[in-house]
């Protein structure tokens, strides 16, 4: 796809940071989910309130994909101690890459992944991981295809539902 451009987001963005946000996880998960569960996830996830306090960690960055002044995907990365889990001061965690139905397979997702590279890079770090539920068959498939390896397994869990993500890794340093 052409023209795309991706940006850091900020604060004043938060209301399209919400609606994409709960827009893509909805029409990731909702068909395999209960709706309390997807209920309960979107609010304690992407509440405005949760969102600007992310928004204003220095450890974690938002970016947006965007084409046409259109929001068509976004980013969030973590380092240091706001990683989910390891937490490795050398490590870049990909907590979400996340594209619209309508623009899947229009390498919107590859455009945001590049940026991760790039700032993981940027970054000196020596690998990016990420966790991907073992149902989406698809984020697997893309990981996989740039070259990130299984190397763990975690709970996730969604509203009251525990849920195993599979844990991947990108070595940069050898």
């Amino acid at each position: 796809m052409k023209n795309i451009t991706i940006r850091r987001v900020t604060l004043d963005d938060i209301d399209q940071l919400q609606q994409i946000g709960r827009q893509t996880f909805s029409e990731t998960f909702s068909g395999y989910n209960s709706e309390e569960d997807m209920k309960k996830y979107l609010d304690e996830h992407f509440s405005k309130e949760k969102l600007t306090v992310e928004l204003h960690n220095t450890n974690s960055e938002f970016y947006f994909a965007v084409l046409d002044d259109t929001v068509i995907g976004y980013l969030k990365l973590n380092f240091g101690e706001s990683q989910t889990e390891l937490k490795d001061s050398k490590a870049l965690e990909i907590e979400r890459i996340y594209v619209p139905k309508e623009y899947h397979g229009q390498s919107v997702g590859q455009a945001l992944y590049e940026k991760a590279i790039q700032v993981a890079k940027n970054k000196n770090v020596n690998y990016v991981w990420l966790g991907v539920w073992e149902e989406n068959h698809r984020a697997l498939r893309f990981y996989k295809k740039n070259g990130f390896t299984a190397f763990d397994k975690h709970i996730f869990r969604l509203g009251n539902d525990e849920q195993t993500d599979i844990m991947m890794k990108l070595e940069l340093k050898v």
